[in-house]
């Protein structure tokens, strides 16, 4: 048998470390970066998947000067000014002004105060129809307050009552009744004729946030009222005609130092979510565009006053909003138009009219 040259074995030498080599080299490339598992796949990015920091669920610092808060269609208060926290209601939603009841306003010190002609026209439009008090008027009267009203027992009754209104430590408003009389007619001499208890002219039952407990009525404001809800340590609450003032913690209140100051809301830390817009580690602050001695704000339909003022951000990547007062809004409007495509096309269009363009 003939023997395999030299050369060809050489060749073959030369092929078979080469295969050896490829063979080798494939297989550390297979296991040296394993593939993705299903479940991997699955989750995406790490970032997208990630819990929200501290920092994010953390509470929004809130401080305001003169501000006309609007708490719904009927009703609003007037911050002096206030410190504090604004809360999220839900642990896994942002507190949004798209959706006041995604937060609260925890107050740490302040002062505000409510019209009596206001809390007198909304008891009387929030009352259901079949509430036993009607006609609601309020009046003050010295460090008291008295209360006028019709009750319906077997005939329609005129009703007064006078008390004082003090505060509760779990954060409701507390109004002790001094005295009750119908047809000008002190009770006592009515009652085997009527029968009229306290509880007959405010039924719990008829208006959430109302509690009656002997001769005593409480008010939990954060029933009572619409959102955007306040709550707090409340401190004391008296009569300032023509307004009850409420004074939470320990706080001063020096009016002429006060009317000193710019008329804003500010928001800071936390996570705010306003119309499509996420801000993370907030820096917001409203201020009063006019000089108006209170910046009339309503924070559930802030995008109409926002549109027809001025934003600028600050050199923190904060937000600063220039607003009109929201009576303003009848007189003053802007177009607030998108910018198109077809704008975008052409250079020698002008800029939106509402642009201040140096």
């Amino acid at each position: 048998m003939t023997r395999p040259r030299p050369a060809y074995i050489a060749i073959a030498g030369i092929v078979v470390v080469l295969c050896l080599c490829w063979f080798f080299w494939h297989l550390g490339s297979k296991t040296s970066v394993p593939a993705p598992s299903s479940s991997a796949a699955a989750q995406g990015p790490v970032n997208a998947t990630a819990s929200p920091s501290a920092d994010d669920l953390a509470p929004t610092q809130v401080y305001a000067h003169n501000i006309l808060l609007r708490k719904g269609p009927n009703f609003r208060i007037y911050i002096l000014w206030i410190s504090g926290l604004m809360e999220r209601t839900h642990p896994k939603e942002n507190p949004s002004f798209d959706d006041p009841d995604s937060f609260v306003f925890q107050i740490q010190k302040g002062v505000i105060h409510a019209n009596i002609g206001d809390i007198s026209n909304y008891l009387n439009s929030a009352s259901p129809a079949n509430a036993p008090l009607k006609n609601i008027s309020i009046q003050p009267d010295g460090d008291q307050i008295k209360l006028h009203g019709t009750v319906h027992k077997i005939v329609p009754l005129p009703i007064e009552l006078v008390g004082t209104l003090s505060s509760v430590p779990d954060g409701r408003v507390k109004f002790h009744v001094t005295k009750l009389s119908v047809l000008k007619v002190p009770l006592k001499s009515l009652l085997r004729s009527f029968h009229i208890e306290l509880s007959d002219l405010v039924h719990a039952t008829n208006m959430p946030g109302v509690q009656i407990a002997d001769n005593d009525i409480f008010f939990d404001t954060q029933k009572l009222l619409p959102p955007p809800h306040i709550r707090g340590q409340l401190t004391k609450v008296r009569v300032r005609p023509p307004d009850i003032e409420v004074i939470y913690g320990n706080a001063p209140d020096d009016e002429t130092r006060l009317a000193q100051w710019h008329n804003f809301l500010r928001l800071t830390g936390g996570t705010l979510d306003f119309g499509k817009l996420t801000m993370h580690d907030a820096d917001l602050t409203m201020i009063d565009a006019s000089k108006d001695a209170w910046f009339d704000l309503d924070l559930v339909n802030y995008q109409a006053q926002l549109i027809n003022g001025y934003t600028r951000m600050t050199a923190q990547a904060g937000l600063e909003i220039y607003m009109p007062d929201l009576d303003e809004m009848t007189t003053k409007k802007k177009a607030g138009q998108k910018v198109t495509i077809e704008w975008l096309k052409d250079r020698n269009r002008s800029v939106p009219s509402d642009v201040p363009v140096k």
